[in-house]
């Protein structure tokens, strides 16, 4: 059945990305550990075999994803729209400005709050998005800077051999999940995520479109003025809506 090898599969990507080991200087969540309720909730409501459009984002950002278990896991969005509350447990070591506290957060994240808004607006109910739509993140780990503010690292600051080790754990899960969901789009959601589709699509060269849109972060400037328009343009020339 698809859904219990989605979830399996993922339980095993957990663990498989829980047992690596880096020599970066700060904190490491693995959501997939400690908030695996609500990540396999969301899989089990929300990832469809056969839909047509998958959207792939970076990693984990540390008051979405990080707090909730969800890809771009705004909390409003995870709890009201998607209508999933699973209890959230804590990373082994944390940040001390960067608690893990699940829906009790207090802050929005902007990067999923401008996406699913987005998506509310122009699909209704979570439910009818995602009957067409898959939102996955590429890397489940989300790195945390030792110094005073915490900050997010991405993926690809990390030391090359390390980042290269959790890049082919991340390629071989991507290509499963692909392969199980079956869709005909490959959306990146920023430009990183779309090079590790591309990569995937050349990999399983199964003809499928590869394109990508506007990351929402605030980080990125040009996402910080009429996002969601420039974004409907870019999925509308690609084709896909």
């Amino acid at each position: 059945m698809f859904i219990d090898a989605l979830v399996e599969r993922t339980r095993s990507f957990a663990a498989e990305v829980e047992a690596l080991r880096f020599t970066f200087d700060g904190y490491i969540y693995n959501p997939l550990k400690y908030a695996w309720d609500m990540h396999e909730a969301y899989l089990r409501a929300y990832v469809q075999q056969g839909s047509p459009v998958f959207f792939l984002g970076m990693n984990p950002g540390p008051f979405g994803m990080v707090q909730t278990g969800v890809p771009f896991g705004e909390i409003e969005a995870v709890r009201d729209w998607m209508h999933l509350s699973k209890k959230v447990g804590r990373p082994p070591q944390e940040h001390p400005k960067r608690p893990v506290l699940g829906l009790e957060i207090g802050r929005s994240e902007v990067s999923g709050k401008r996406l699913w808004a987005l998506m509310a607006e122009r699909f209704g109910s979570a439910t009818n998005f995602f009957s067409k739509h898959t939102v996955m993140n590429y890397c489940p780990l989300a790195f945390v800077s030792g110094g005073e503010t915490g900050r997010n690292i991405i993926p690809e600051k990390l030391i090359k051999a390390e980042r290269l080790t959790l890049e082919d754990v991340c390629d071989t899960y991507l290509d499963d999940i692909i392969t199980l969901v079956a869709p005909q789009h490959l959306v990146g959601i920023g430009q990183y995520a779309k090079r590790k589709l591309t990569a995937n699509e050349k990999r399983l060269q199964r003809g499928r479109s590869v394109s990508a849109i506007l990351h929402p972060s605030p980080a990125n400037p040009q996402a910080n003025a009429g996002w969601a328009e420039r974004v409907i343009a870019q999925l509308e020339e690609a084709q896909i809506w």
